[in-house]
């Protein structure tokens, strides 16, 4: 009965009216599929032309991407969101990944918007190539920070840090948006670690999927730096206990 019924779902997603399908499901016109047979269910949709929508109280644009930029970054997108098995990715609510260009949030360009509510993580594939698979991790972790802000307390983070810092009122009412790595990291891995703690917490999650050896490496001289990294990984496990950060 199973096949049965997600031979049908594919048969519709790839009938003429795919798109109001789509939209119907997550509630962003202009989409089609890009590839749906996935080793860990993931949905990779591209927009055919461009689209405005509401997402997270702002407004979020997105361009249809040339279909050569899709086929050279595709590839590194999914083999960064493999990381992520079925299991993982269905408790943490995420379930399509949306390939565009030019993503921008209230006229701010941004490198990923995600909506837990609609499983959606909208992924700009033209970010900076110096920080786009890192990024990538960034914004997963905004998925799992919206589903499990009871594990993620803010208090309990900001407590790690030294008692004269504090964080910006929001992400993008500073000017702390350097992603270069810290080569002194003192409790941050990057500037814009420094804003708000939902994306320090981000920013630690990024490294240690993406370079966990460095990370490591990075703490045994860093006490500040070391506490995060262990809650991170201590409240990732809470949602699921055979996570692995390679």
């Amino acid at each position: 009965m199973r096949l049965f019924i997600t031979t049908i779902i594919i048969l519709v997603l790839n009938s003429p009216i795919k798109a109001d399908t789509i939209y119907n499901l997550i509630k962003i016109p202009n989409l089609e599929i890009y590839k749906i047979d996935t080793s860990n269910g993931i949905k990779y949709l591209k927009p055919t032309k461009p689209f405005q929508v509401g997402l997270r109280n702002d407004n979020v644009t997105c361009f249809n991407p040339n279909i050569e930029n899709i086929k050279n970054k595709f590839n590194l997108v999914e083999k960064n969101l493999e990381k992520y098995n079925e299991d993982f990715l269905k408790k943490i609510n995420l379930k399509y990944v949306i390939l565009c260009e030019n993503l921008s949030v209230s006229g701010i360009n941004a490198a990923g918007v995600p909506n837990l509510k609609m499983k959606t993580l909208i992924i700009d594939i033209n970010f900076d190539k110096n920080y786009f698979e890192r990024i990538i991790h960034h914004e997963v972790f905004h998925i799992i920070y919206d589903g499990f802000k009871n594990y993620f307390i803010e208090n309990e983070w900001k407590s790690f840090n030294q008692k004269n810092f504090k964080y910006t009122e929001c992400s993008t009412c500073s000017d702390r948006l350097n992603l270069s790595e810290f080569k002194k990291t003192n409790g941050f891995l990057t500037e814009y670690s420094m804003t708000t703690a939902p994306e320090d917490m981000a920013e630690v999650f990024s490294f240690l999927i993406k370079d966990k050896k460095k990370l490591d490496e990075k703490s045994l001289k860093d006490p500040i730096l070391k506490n995060k990294i262990s809650f991170i990984q201590n409240n990732i496990l809470k949602i699921s206990n055979n996570f692995t950060f390679e």
